[in-house]
């Protein structure tokens, strides 16, 4: 099983995913990153919902 932060309601504003914070970048790359490299992001991401609250 693929790690996604998704959560099956994408629209976009500005390039970026308002409901999982992924850039369409990370979309379109994120099947070939490596399990770690999404966990990595996903971290990334989380930090980024916590400094915008």
């Amino acid at each position: 099983m693929v790690s996604t932060p998704c959560v099956g309601v994408c629209d976009t504003e500005n390039g970026v995913c308002v409901a999982c914070g992924r850039t369409l970048d990370d979309i379109a790359m994120w099947a070939a990153m490596s399990e770690a490299e999404r966990i990595e992001r996903m971290r990334e991401l989380d930090g980024a919902t916590d400094a915008e609250e």
